[in-house]
């Protein structure tokens, strides 16, 4: 008689599928969900998938326990930083114990897998029309609670998720309030059109997960510098100032050697004039001519309820700096340095010091205070800018010019992904969302929630670009999404609208 227990008859396969029926039908992604979700499939398809087998006339299904042994299997072999058990272990002598089974881990090579798998599971959700559709990425990063609560710092025992950190939450919506949070940093590298291009689908492209005691700035770098490796074109980078206030050997400049071009918003701390090299002045990311009038190079972004007119003038100014600043002449060598000119010689504006500049007409600025003693940028007619210098904030675009701002505006689609991701209409992305503990689980099932987004945005643009197709071989324009705007005498909901007591 066989004697044991019964045989693992599941494959990774099938539990990587359970869990994305688990996830696409809004359960709490468990380990119980994606079980009942291969419960759930015909009898054909489980048996395909080996979630049943058929011996002896009777159908025998799979039951929790090989689930979750062939879960644990997974993880243990992607895990760079997996809990051991502590059955046994006091706890007093936990933390020491967690701390000697990890170093005995080879945790940068199973990171290589955990970071492999994830780029493996995102891309294959990414169909081949689309992969090479657009070459701009935009990534943001959120708060991911985990299911585990923390212990108080002098208390031995570590908590239930040992890879869980603390982190701040910022929310940028009027009225939110920031806060601490217990858990990991979720980011995203979404899709989104080129300038000028037609629309895409906002479709994930990689994902990152990490506790906020990581930067999640040079975790990000290091997955779209790998993206570009596998074959995703390299192009537009667009990230808010959460990244661009980074190191610029741990963000900016990495990329930007990969081939990125970034589109960043500047922290208030990187913006104005900082500095100066060989007398020209470095500001937000660009050099100008040391005579540049003050307010210019101070000038900041549009604030979030500017009007038109406030634009106008914001725009004029931003165009007149741009007058004053240094010309590039050639492209960067492979040390990131290129030789710029002076404005006056490109004919941008009037400066005495520069005589072939005053035949321009009146309508360029003319430097009327010109220095005693020029510097380097107003006597040579080139000057070389090293690799290092600007090198922070330096981008595709003047910050804060009109085309900046334009182009800028295509990273709210990672914010779209985080708000349909933690919708309580679709997914509910919040803490008790994943009751599961681990880096490398949480981070599985992220991906699995990318992937599900993935395939809902295709069939919605897919479905929407079909309607706009049919709208036109009808003669009919294509529809429009108008926001209802409710008047002073116009009630939101006719429910509230008042009651005649009379």
């Amino acid at each position: 008689m066989p004697s044991g227990g019964r045989p693992g008859q599941l494959s990774p396969k099938a539990i990587l599928l359970g869990m994305l029926c688990a996830i696409d039908r809004g359960r709490p992604a468990h380990l119980v969900a994606g079980w009942a979700a291969l419960a759930e499939l015909d009898v054909s398809d489980q048996l395909r998938l080996g979630v049943a087998t058929s011996a002896r006339g009777q159908l025998q299904r799979a039951t929790y326990r090989q689930f979750s042994s062939t879960h644990q299997v997974m993880i243990r072999a992607i895990d760079p930083q997996p809990v051991p058990s502590f059955k046994g272990v006091p706890d007093a002598g936990r933390a020491q114990h967690l701390a000697d089974a990890r170093a005995q881990l080879d945790a940068d090579q199973a990171g290589v897998r955990l970071a492999g798998v994830l780029d493996a599971l995102v891309e294959a959700s990414v169909p081949d029309a689309y992969k090479f559709a657009t070459s701009s990425l935009a990534i943001d990063w959120s708060d991911h609670e985990t299911w585990s609560r923390p212990r108080p710092k002098d208390d031995p025992v570590p908590a239930n998720d040992p890879d869980a950190s603390w982190g701040h939450a910022k929310r940028n919506a009027p009225g939110a309030i920031d806060h601490l949070f217990f858990g990991y940093y979720a980011q995203v590298a979404t899709m989104v059109n080129d300038e000028g291009k037609d629309a895409v689908p906002e479709l994930i492209r990689r994902v990152a997960f990490a506790p906020p005691s990581q930067d999640p700035a040079a975790l990000m770098a290091s997955t779209v510098v790998r993206a570009y490796d596998e074959g995703v074109p390299a192009g537009d980078v667009l990230c808010d100032c959460g990244y661009s206030n980074r190191h610029p050997d741990t963000f900016a400049a990495r990329l930007r050697r990969a081939g990125a071009r970034l589109v960043m918003d500047l922290h208030p701390a990187d913006r104005g004039p900082k500095g100066t090299h060989q007398g020209a002045v470095i500001a937000n990311g660009n050099l100008y001519c040391p005579c540049t009038p003050r307010p210019l190079l101070e000038l900041g972004p549009l604030g979030r309820q500017s009007n038109e007119d406030t634009v106008i003038v914001h725009d004029a100014r931003s165009a007149e700096l741009a007058r004053y600043k240094l010309g590039r002449i050639c492209a960067e060598d492979q040390d990131g340095a290129h030789r710029v000119m002076c404005p006056a010689l490109l004919g941008k504006v009037r400066c005495a010091l520069r005589p072939t500049s005053m035949a321009s007409d009146f309508s360029h600025p003319e430097v009327l205070d010109a220095p005693e003693h020029p510097p380097k940028c107003c006597v040579q007619q080139t000057i070389t800018v090293g690799g290092q210098i600007a090198a922070k904030a330096a981008q595709r675009h003047d910050y804060p010019s009109r085309a900046h701002r334009l182009s800028y505006r295509r990273r709210t689609a990672s914010e779209r992904t985080f708000a349909w991701l933690k919708d309580p209409a679709t997914l509910a992305m919040r803490r008790g969302w994943s009751r599961l503990m681990g880096l490398a689980k949480n981070s599985l099932l992220f991906a699995l929630a990318a992937v599900v987004r993935n395939v809902r945005a295709v069939e919605s643009f897919e479905r929407r670009r079909a309607e706009e197709a049919r709208r036109a071989s009808l003669g009919s324009s294509p529809r429009r999404r108008r926001r209802r705007v409710a008047t002073a005498t116009e009630p939101l909901d006719p429910a509230l609208e008042p009651i005649d007591s009379g």
